[in-house]
């Protein structure tokens, strides 16, 4: 599975930008979907996933602004991201993973998703 995401850039705050990830290869094994982002000197973290069949997941930091979901007939992952914080600054990263969203939510929020894209880096100027 190749995933690739598009769409970061530099925007102000309070602006919008709208991430899309494209999944090619042995997609009929995608079933959990995420974004996860990693600002400069952080770990890496689980911010919204979705289920194939399209449950949601959200942390909390993002509830509200950000919202996760997917077009499985073009296999296609999207992330709407209103009302952008300079604290939303960094990489972000498409993954998916052929397990299901609420068996694995633990193993995800750890990062165990099996499939990553390279990432879009989103900047929000103060």
């Amino acid at each position: 599975v190749q995933l690739v995401e598009s769409g970061g850039g530099l925007v102000q705050a309070g602006g919008s930008l709208r991430l899309s990830c494209a999944a090619s290869g042995s997609i009929f094994s995608i079933n959990a979907m995420g974004w996860y982002r990693q600002a400069p000197g952080q770990d890496k973290e689980l911010i919204a996933a979705i289920s194939r069949s399209g449950s949601t997941y959200y942390d909390d930091f993002v509830k509200g602004r950000f919202t996760i979901s997917r077009d499985n007939a073009k296999n296609m992952l999207y992330f709407q991201m209103n009302s952008l914080k300079s604290e939303d600054t960094a990489m972000y990263y498409c993954a998916a993973d052929p397990g299901a969203l609420e068996e694995k939510f633990r193993d995800y929020v750890a990062g165990g998703m099996n499939y990553w894209g390279k990432g879009t880096l989103v900047t929000v100027s103060p």
